[in-house]
């Protein structure tokens, strides 16, 4: 971006070396708690006696926390600050996930995993928020650190998950050490906010603009589309994709290292999106680039799902790049930090909110069909959409202005 010049000078409140240290222990913990519940999921209902309803409730509530419970992190950083929000967020994803292993009762747990998910909601609007606020000249560095990260976590939560589980016992012990994590993490958060308390002049927050306005920008809709049309395939290819190639033929080894192929590409993606966001020109080239990338993936599944299925798995994982960018775009199509925030309120509630449709739906017409076929092409077609919304944000527009 050449413009960079008309943003709001935003002072760097925060040490480098201790921004970034905040920001990766943040981000880290804003998808564990989520993605660990899958691979013992089996175990976890046979522990507590859940039925399958009450698991397939279970297997929803991530997305759905982080729409719902996200958008009220606006007005809880309105009214403890961005940072004191960041660490309540976190003291709320350690206690759901340290207790919820601790009990019996499926409601309970059911209970502490929507305050753990709620958490992690309120964390992933605030977030970049704090990023836009303390980042100054390293705000592409952070904003690399934190979509780095973010992916990392949710990668480990779903790969280590079930080995823990054999080594340690149990399920229990497995799930509950990812809320450990969230310990580490909370006495630096804590200490920011204090200090932020002490000093509120170098962390000064104006009042937000209405939520409403957000609707007027055609940059915010746009990339609530981008964000809630690939959030709801990411959702869709962890849920069903190994269920596809398994019904092609292959192992479910196999099938779960094509899904991990697809979340560890995404690694790439949260390196290299903060960069591309904040200097190209235009990011019409990279956005057409994952539309035929995301049909062309869907399309090899429809056609030849076992011939070369980790090409398939590969073009879906660099498709899926539109999430890192996304995440990106909440800072550098805005200037100041407030707007940051409205934004990120904004975007990520109502497109997690899209997004948890997707599972819900696949499954209902892979029912009443009893292939895949028409999902695939169903998915395969929203690569339109799904271009038409990246197009809308590539240009180096802001959100300030048209609010």
């Amino acid at each position: 971006m050449t413009d960079t010049g008309r943003r709001a000078p935003v002072a760097l409140t925060v040490a480098a070396p201790v921004a970034a240290a905040a920001v990766a222990l943040v981000s880290v913990n804003l998808r564990p708690g989520a993605t660990s519940v899958g691979p013992v999921l089996e175990e976890v209902r046979a522990g507590l006696g859940m039925s399958a309803g009450a698991a397939g409730v279970l297997t929803a509530l991530p997305p759905l926390c982080f729409g719902l419970i996200g958008a009220l992190a606006v007005v809880l950083a309105r009214r403890v600050g961005t940072t004191a929000g960041i660490a309540w967020a976190l003291l709320a994803v350690a206690v759901g996930i340290l207790l919820r292993v601790h009990t019996d009762s499926v409601t309970v747990f059911l209970l502490l995993t929507v305050l753990a998910l709620g958490g992690m909601g309120i964390g992933n609007v605030l977030a970049p928020a704090w990023v836009k606020t303390h980042g100054g000249a390293g705000e592409v560095r952070l904003m690399t650190v934190y979509g780095t990260v973010l992916v990392l976590g949710g990668a480990a939560g779903a790969l280590v998950t079930a080995p823990l589980a054999a080594g340690l016992g149990g399920w229990r012990p497995a799930l509950g050490l990812w809320g450990w994590l969230v310990v580490l993490a909370l006495p630096c958060w804590v200490w920011l906010a204090v200090r932020e308390r002490r000093h509120p002049d170098r962390a000064a927050e104006p009042a937000a603009p209405p939520r409403g306005r957000m609707l007027r920008s055609p940059t915010a809709r746009a990339i609530t589309a981008l964000f809630g049309i690939q959030s709801m395939h990411a959702y869709v290819q962890f849920g069903w994709l190994p269920q596809v190639y398994r019904d092609a033929g292959l192992s479910p080894t196999y099938a779960g290292a094509l899904v991990a192929l697809i979340a560890g590409t995404g690694i790439v993606g949260g390196l290299t999106m903060p960069t591309l966001a904040a200097r190209a020109r235009s990011l019409a080239p990279a956005v057409l680039g994952f539309g035929a990338l995301l049909a062309g993936g869907y399309a090899g599944l429809l056609a030849a799902p076992a011939t070369l299925p980790w090409l398939w798995a590969l073009m879906l994982g660099i498709a899926g790049f539109a999430f890192p960018l996304a995440i990106a775009l909440l800072t550098a199509r805005t200037r100041r930090p407030d707007v940051t925030a409205q934004l990120s309120g904004f975007v990520q509630p109502v497109g997690y909110l899209l997004a948890a449709l997707g599972p819900f739906v696949v499954g209902l017409i892979h029912e009443a069909t009893g292939g895949w076929t028409l999902v695939l092409w169903l998915l395969l077609a929203t690569a339109v959409p799904f271009t038409w919304a990246g197009l809308g944000v590539s240009r180096p527009t802001y959100v300030d202005d048209e609010v």
